[in-house]
């Protein structure tokens, strides 16, 4: 395989709160074992709760976003039709109550100042403790315990929650998100094509083998 062939990255536009974009990534797990070398991970934040955020990025759960038990009730239905058929088990199906603005503001900052392996292994763990183990992704005590086991110190994580001005960065990436027209998560893209929802494996080897 060729060095511009190991060196392939896909992006991922994902909300950790969003139980397809943890089996969208359980289908790229499933794509890369067929893969002779690692498709690395191009992770873009995506904001589920965009339109209920108050000015001070708390969310206001009264705000109707149309999304109502019907909704919700098919959804759970689709996790687990996706579950038998990636042969995965969840602790939860649906997080409303979970804020994962804080995980992923210190997801972005590990992104940009540690080293791949390092982000990867956050990203996974956070992904982890709430749809295995149901621990809130939005308490910093959480986010300290997932950092701290991968190498992180207590303190690091605690300085990006308290840097307002990354938090404004992360908006501007949602942001972004949106005027690149992405709708909905998970989405994968490489060489400027995409496949949107946590999508069988095969699809995403024909994403980006052309296959």
């Amino acid at each position: 395989m060729s060095e511009s062939q190991s060196s392939q990255r896909i992006t991922i536009y994902s909300d950790y709160v969003c139980p397809f974009c943890y089996l969208g990534r359980e289908s790229l797990r499933q794509y890369q074992t067929r893969r002779e070398t690692a498709l690395e991970v191009d992770w873009r934040p995506f904001d589920l709760r965009s339109g209920k955020r108050n000015a001070d990025g708390s969310i206001d759960h009264s705000v109707d976003d149309g999304k109502d038990d019907d909704y919700y009730e098919q959804a759970k239905e689709n996790v687990r039709r996706l579950q038998e058929q990636y042969g995965v088990e969840m602790d939860v199906e649906i997080a409303t109550d979970i804020d994962s603005l804080p995980a992923q503001v210190v997801s972005y900052f590990l992104k940009g100042h540690t080293d791949y392996e390092t982000w990867l292994a956050f990203d996974e763990a956070v992904f982890d403790a709430l749809w295995q183990d149901g621990r809130d992704i939005g308490e910093t005590a959480v986010l300290v315990d997932l950092a701290t086991e991968v190498g992180v110190d207590a303190e690091t994580v605690r300085s990006a929650l308290d840097d307002e001005s990354l938090r404004e960065e992360v908006r501007q990436q949602f942001t972004a998100a949106q005027q690149a027209g992405v709708t909905g998560v998970p989405t994968f893209v490489y060489d400027g094509h995409a496949a949107r929802g946590a999508v069988p494996s095969d699809h995403l080897e024909r994403l980006v083998e052309g296959v």
